[in-house]
């Protein structure tokens, strides 16, 4: 019997990193709602991890490697006098932006927050600005930063509209570090093979599991996932420009690529994949969409599916706060997606298991009429068994319109309604929320609340002339953008 032997015919890159590659070298970004969005997403995303440095489990984990250590051109971490190496920084960035669970997001086959990826564009951009200014060259501008936001913005979400990871297991940072490998090492002055190269090394990583975001795993590491994630694309960006060579089938390659060792296995929901399935599908190309329509985490710091049950539930606190010990049940009628992901009964651990449970961020607002990250600590859930009274009272439905118009793509809806019945029989109406006030359909109605949100944590870290100059900075379109990267990053050192 003859032995089969492996052909060693080396292939060209991989259809889908190529479009990657000649999105990001050749796209032209001119859409100014774009540009607009990005320039509140980098308002909102700061103003994020401005307010996660209040907490001390976050903040153990910035800073050095290495106590003392001095880089020159040092990239800062926003809100502290942190000067890091730019992998670092990104890791550090990156962890505040997503630790209260409160930045942009992106909801499809896939989900995720885009905004992660300002890790390592920011981080990146403050180092090389500075650079630039020390040898006598023009500085990288925050119009540099909008841009790449848009195109990492894109990357993610376009991967993720058909897609999906969570399904296989795998959780959705990997598309954080795919997408900050391509923006960054375009920033770093990457050409066509070396960006390639890179984009490769991002798929050829062991990737992350998603247990940590689901019972009975749930923990802070979904809270520095996407730090890790984006650093890891400064990282691999850096290898790449030093020379290292690519894996041009790293998504293709029989047996041993992306496709057929992680993306190809199945499920109890799932029937076995044909080899058609064994691939990314996508519905559309690469452009500035996924920008335009990115959702904003504006009313509460809380997993997006959650998002309108937890409207609905302050709508609802009125009438139920004075009666809350006869409520007999609580119906929430939501989609398959939040059912799936953070519906869940028994013990909460920590804050990172009770902001992806729907049934905790729903009772929450229905009995304090609000929902701020400080109610997802120990402390506060301890001082109040309410909560979980309550918890035992809601019946989970699912509404099949729901989970459709979530889907659809002119729709993108995040519905979720909430009702509540007393012991007397008598009960509240059903308040029904399809969009929340971070969809692209309430801009007008969310935008004047996302720049209410950026005062507010800009105020818990600066003083009020720094607040105010930072906040007029950032309202300004034009100024903001032709401002060097280096002076907006001063603004932000404490």
């Amino acid at each position: 019997m003859s032995a089969t032997v492996e052909s060693n015919v080396r292939p060209d890159y991989d259809a889908e990193l190529q479009n990657i590659a000649d999105y990001v070298l050749g796209y032209r970004i001119d859409s100014q709602e774009a540009l607009d969005t990005a320039r509140n997403c980098l308002m909102d995303t700061l103003g994020c991890g401005l307010l996660a440095l209040r907490f001390p489990e976050c903040t153990k984990h910035l800073g050095p490697l290495v106590e003392g250590t001095m880089v020159p051109h040092g990239a800062r971490v926003p809100g502290t006098s942190f000067r890091l190496d730019p992998v670092k920084a990104a890791w550090d960035i990156g962890c505040i932006i997503r630790w209260l669970d409160y930045n942009d997001t992106w909801l499809a086959a896939e989900w995720g927050h885009p905004s992660d990826n300002l890790g390592g564009i920011l981080a990146v951009a403050d180092h090389l600005s500075q650079k630039r200014i020390a040898e006598g060259k023009t500085p990288l501008t925050m119009r540099d930063v909008l841009e790449a936001m848009i195109m990492a913005h894109e990357i993610q979400g376009v991967i993720a509209l058909e897609n999906s990871f969570n399904r296989v297991g795998l959780d959705h940072v990997v598309l954080v570090k795919v997408a900050t490998t391509a923006v960054v090492t375009k920033m770093m002055g990457a050409d066509r093979e070396q960006l390639l190269a890179a984009l490769s090394h991002a798929w050829v990583d062991g990737q992350s599991l998603r247990t940590y975001r689901h019972a009975p795993n749930a923990g802070s590491r979904k809270s520095w996932a996407a730090g890790d994630a984006t650093s890891r694309g400064v990282r691999l960006a850096d290898i790449a420009l030093r020379g290292e060579m690519g894996i041009p089938g790293v998504l293709s390659a029989p047996q041993w690529g992306f496709y057929d060792v992680l993306f190809s296995k199945t499920n109890k929901d799932q029937k076995l994949k044909d080899e058609s399935q064994r691939k990314f599908s996508f519905s559309q190309g690469y452009g500035t969409y996924v920008m335009e329509n990115i959702l904003f985490k504006i009313s509460f710091p809380a997993e997006f599916h959650s998002q309108t049950a937890c409207e609905a539930a302050v709508l609802l606190h009125p009438q139920a706060k004075d009666r809350i010990d006869e409520i007999d049940r609580i119906v929430i009628t939501t989609h398959e997606s939040a059912i799936r992901i953070i519906s869940k009964v028994g013990d909460l651990a920590n804050p990172a298991d009770r902001d992806h449970c729907l049934q905790y961020m729903t009772a929450v607002p229905l009995a304090f009429g609000n929902l701020v990250a400080e109610h997802y600590e120990d402390d506060f859930h301890k001082n109040n068994p309410i909560i979980d009274d309550l918890r035992g009272k809601m019946e989970i439905v699912e509404d099949e319109r729901y989970t459709r118009e979530y889907l659809e793509a002119d729709k993108r809806s995040i519905a979720n309604a909430v009702q509540v019945f007393f012991n007397d029989g008598s009960k509240t109406e059903q308040v029904a929320i399809e969009y929340p006030v971070g969809h692209r359909r309430r801009r007008a109605d969310g935008i004047p609340l996302l720049e209410a949100k950026f005062k507010t944590n800009l105020a818990t870290r600066f003083p009020t002339g720094r607040s105010q100059k930072i906040f007029a900075l950032c309202k300004d379109q034009q100024g903001l953008e032709a401002t060097p990267v280096h002076e907006f990053m001063d603004l932000f050192v404490i």
